[in-house]
């Protein structure tokens, strides 16, 4: 068998192999998710690089041709060296992808005024790799970046969608317009942040639009396998998911059915 690996620190991943899984249903998958170690957010690139590294070195070696990085913060401070020395050095018939540059790619297509901001953890937001794949694509773009760390822990503490919620929510969509009040659309640029989406709604100017990853960085691996046809023909097509963490398989598979629609899964422990 030979899966699509979907690799993040924790749960938030869980909400791209979703829309993954929803548009190309066809392939296996594997997830792991380092539960352990999370959250990457607010760790050195250094650290995140080495994390970030080990676990890609598993996932190819339990069989994932094609892995993708479905954590911002790892896809910030991790990719482009994974990619430019353990793939080119030691596995080049491997592929490892991240979730930034396919919203980069769609992003200014859906502002009009190409005024954007990016609310995402710190690690991301430092590394300003938004900002960087944004403005290659569409140099014209103002980007303008938030940390919102407070919205993982609501989210992984299940408080997304209770009344405690709304005061983070509320303040850093405000923090953000304040700094740049011409914004029309918004990157949620953490994995978890889908969770908050009603919440984030609610308290975001209706004319601002919204944009959760998931479906673009689904329709971007569409078409990646469509133009690379070596890759997708090594792909096993069973259907199948396994999942694993590298914490409590029990505790995974309860806070895992927020993020999946209440589906229960199999999951085993893995140590990296």
């Amino acid at each position: 068998m030979k899966s699509i690996g979907i690799f993040d620190s924790g749960y938030g991943g869980l909400t791209i192999l979703e829309q993954v899984r929803r548009r190309l249903p066809q392939y296996d998958y594997l997830y792991l998710g380092d539960n352990a170690r999370a959250p990457y957010g607010t760790r050195s690139f250094d650290v995140v690089y080495e994390f970030t590294l080990q676990a890609v070195r598993r996932l190819i070696d339990m069989g994932c041709p094609l892995v993708i990085l479905a954590c911002n913060t790892a896809s910030a401070k991790a990719l482009r060296t994974i990619q430019q020395t353990f793939i080119a050095q030691e596995r080049p018939d491997c592929r490892v992808l991240g979730v930034i540059r396919p919203t980069a790619e769609v992003v200014g297509t859906l502002s009009p005024s190409r005024h954007i901001g990016v609310i995402a953890t710190e690690g991301t937001v430092r590394s300003e790799s938004y900002d960087l794949e944004i403005r290659k694509l569409w140099p014209d773009a103002v980007v303008t970046g938030l940390a919102a760390p407070m919205w993982v822990s609501l989210v992984e503490n299940g408080e997304y969608d209770r009344p405690g919620a709304d005061y983070f929510v509320r303040d850093s969509i405000e923090r953000l317009l304040a700094l740049d009040p011409a914004i029309d659309t918004i990157i949620l640029g953490c994995t978890h942040y889908p969770l908050l989406l009603h919440k984030i709604k609610q308290y975001t100017p209706a004319h601002i639009r919204l944009v959760p990853q998931g479906q673009y960085v689904a329709a971007s691996l569409e078409d990646y396998l469509h133009r690379h046809t070596d890759m997708d023909a090594r792909l096993s097509r069973g259907a199948t998911c396994q999942f694993f963490t590298t914490e409590s398989p029990t505790r995974f598979g309860e806070q895992a059915s927020l993020f999946l629609g209440g589906n229960s899964i199999d999951v085993q422990r893995i140590q990296l």
